[in-house]
């Protein structure tokens, strides 16, 4: 007999709308048991031998939301489709001629199409007001390209495919930063796009020491005999400095008050500490970073692809609520390394919008294995969000299931062979793999490594809804009972009032009018630096990025807000993404009591919000 795994009406909704495989007006999948065996055959199908037995290990940790594989993966695994099931694509490098733009522009629009979020860097974009000297105009600069795109996603989403979910990046030194960074004050605007502005280190020196910040572009083949001073930058798109004609020069700190004040104000631009990522970046010898995914957790180099999974921290706690609550590691660990395997197996059974995708996507074999359900976990722990405790619990997780990852994908090396830009002695050298355990970099030296890239710690919005709707991420509980909309097939907004996981079970063992215990803490309850203090915990462990919203409240003073900034980059974070209530994008979801015009505000929010992840 079936079980019943559907805790909540908007679980069962989110599978039935989304995840559901039906076929030609017919229903494929009867229960979700047959959408995990759909799953779990399809990826076994990529294994040499033993499949059933690899199928029946990899149903075990799909069943009962233990492993939540990407939104792609669960919807379009064992169908037949041609589709990508990848969520995470960087588009390639935009070359500055009108035909570069709009061949750019095409690859974006068949990734979309086919579900992937893409990410652009458009730093190689002329600035406007200079001269396209070929044909004697003047360029129009980046911005007023990614009006283009952003037109592309609202027309690919008119045909009824996948919601889109796009990221726009630009260097800090790019001399149209400034109209960058406050384009999102019209709330009309790049409706469909996350911006972040890519800081480097020299920029955040020149912050520090109130230097002046010259604002260059690359000098073209007709500029190399003209006068004026020049730079020379690692610019998007090279992995060499290249030399770049100064246009302008401002204070760098008020542009970084710039960039703080519009965050401030409307939630964006994020920043990305790009010199760090590059730094950090196991290929480091082989590609140059310029961009994200939509959400930020997958930094990838041009056509780079990563697919992502969840692990389910919640059902891997024993007695909760109790004195006796414990966090089964040694599960987490087995779940993880079946994970590894799976998500492996998908980029041999995937399709891709582009063939430069596919190769990417090959040649580095690229994982993002992360958690979700934290701040449930933690509360069942009976530890609060964001105290030393929970800051150790989050680092010891994410410790084990980073180990536990490069210790697997050392196995399937040696089983299946290594990924083809795997050079042993640069490898070594890269600075996340230093800091690994002794016996890990002994094993890569001497059997290499099936994946260049492991862990990533995703927005979870939709899965973790799908899993009975656990705390998101790494994110603690952000209301125990709110609305929540949420888009149907036919790209209606329905709204469901729906309860926090770990609240509801309490509930349902003490009773609702039992008092609550100190864990149950909401993301409102939290401090900013407390928030900053999670990532930082998980960050070691991370050799991709983190998806992590640093809620700040209404009334916090932009001195504060200010500093925030500070602390992240001292506490070595690869970025920092932070929301604040404002006018502009409304808040992210709503309490039970909000008026229904503040609801609709609330469906207003930009891009990638907790609401609208690429998942």
């Amino acid at each position: 007999m079936s079980r019943e795994y559907f805790q909540a009406e908007i679980s069962r909704r989110i599978w039935d709308t989304k995840y559901r495989w039906r076929e030609q007006g017919e229903t494929r999948d009867q229960t979700v048991e047959d959408s995990w065996q759909r799953v779990a055959r399809a990826l076994a199908s990529m294994e040499l031998s033993n499949q059933t037995e690899w199928e029946q290990r990899f149903y075990k940790v799909l069943e009962g939301f233990r492993f939540l594989p990407g939104g792609r993966i669960q919807a379009g695994a064992g169908t037949g489709r041609r589709v990508t099931l990848f969520n995470c694509f960087v588009m390639g490098t935009i070359e500055d001629s009108l035909d570069g733009i709009f061949d750019a522009l095409k690859e974006g629009a068949l990734t979309m199409q086919q579900g992937g979020g893409v990410g652009c860097d458009f730093s190689t974009l002329r600035p406007s007001g200079t001269p396209a000297l070929s044909v004697g105009v003047t360029a129009s600069g980046p911005v007023s390209f990614m009006q283009i795109w952003d037109t592309m996603c609202s027309t690919i989403l008119s045909t009824g495919a996948r919601r889109g979910a796009m990221m726009a990046t630009l260097r800090c030194d790019h001399p149209d930063i400034e109209e960058f960074v406050h384009v999102k004050k019209d709330a009309a605007k790049l409706r469909h796009f996350n911006l972040s502005v890519l800081i480097s280190d020299a920029f955040m020196q020149a912050v520090q020491a109130d230097a002046d910040w010259p604002l260059a572009f690359p000098l073209g083949a007709h500029d190399v005999l003209a006068t004026g001073k020049t730079v020379d930058r690692v610019w998007s798109g090279s992995m060499t400095p290249v030399r770049c004609r100064v246009l302008r020069t401002v204070s760098a700190r008020q542009l970084w008050d710039q960039i703080l004040q519009a965050n401030y104000d409307y939630a964006e631009p994020g920043v990305i500490f790009i010199d760090r990522m590059n730094a950090l970046n196991n290929l480091w010898y082989a590609e140059q970073i310029g961009a994200t995914n939509p959400c930020g957790e997958i930094p990838l180099p041009p056509y780079g692809a990563c697919n992502l999974g969840s692990i389910n921290l919640t059902q891997f706690v024993h007695a909760p609520f109790t004195e006796r609550a414990s966090l089964d590691l040694a599960a987490i660990a087995d779940t993880a390394a079946v994970a590894v395997r799976m998500l492996d197996n998908v980029v041999d059974l995937s399709h891709f919008p582009l063939r430069q995708q596919a190769a990417a996507a090959h040649a580095t074999r690229r994982l993002g294995l992360g958690l979700t359900g934290l701040g449930d976990a933690l509360i069942m722990l009976n530890i609060p969000y964001g105290t030393p405790d929970a800051v150790k619990v989050a680092g010891d997780v994410m410790q084990r299931v980073c180990e536990t990852a490069y210790q697997t994908s050392i196995e399937l090396g040696r089983e299946k062979g290594v990924f083809a830009l795997f050079d042993k002695e640069k490898y070594l050298q890269g600075r996340f793999i230093s800091q690994l355990p002794v016996e890990i970099r002994s094993d890569i030296a001497r059997y290499g490594i099936r994946n260049s890239h492991l862990t990533a710690i995703a927005p979870t919005g939709t899965i973790s809804l799908l899993a009975n709707n656990v705390s998101s991420g790494l994110e603690p509980v952000y209301r125990f009972e709110y609305k929540r909309r949420v888009r149907e097939t036919d790209g209606d907004l329905s709204e469901y009032t729906i309860s926090d996981y770990a609240y509801r079970i309490y509930c349902e063992r003490n009773g609702k009018d039992t008092p609550l215990t100190p864990a149950f803490v909401t993301a409102s309850d939290v401090s900013p630096f407390m928030h900053l203090d999670m990532q930082a915990a998980l960050q070691p462990w991370v050799d991709n990025a983190i998806s992590k919203t640093i809620n700040v409240p209404r009334d916090y003073s932009f001195g504060q807000f200010y500093s925030l900034y500070d602390y992240a980059y001292g506490k070595g974070l690869k970025g920092c993404t932070t929301f604040r209530p404002n006018p502009v994008t409304g808040q992210v979801l709503v309490d039970l009591d909000v008026p229904n015009s503040l609801t609709e505000r609330a469906a207003a929010i930009h891009c990638c919000s907790a609401e609208r992840e690429a998942d």
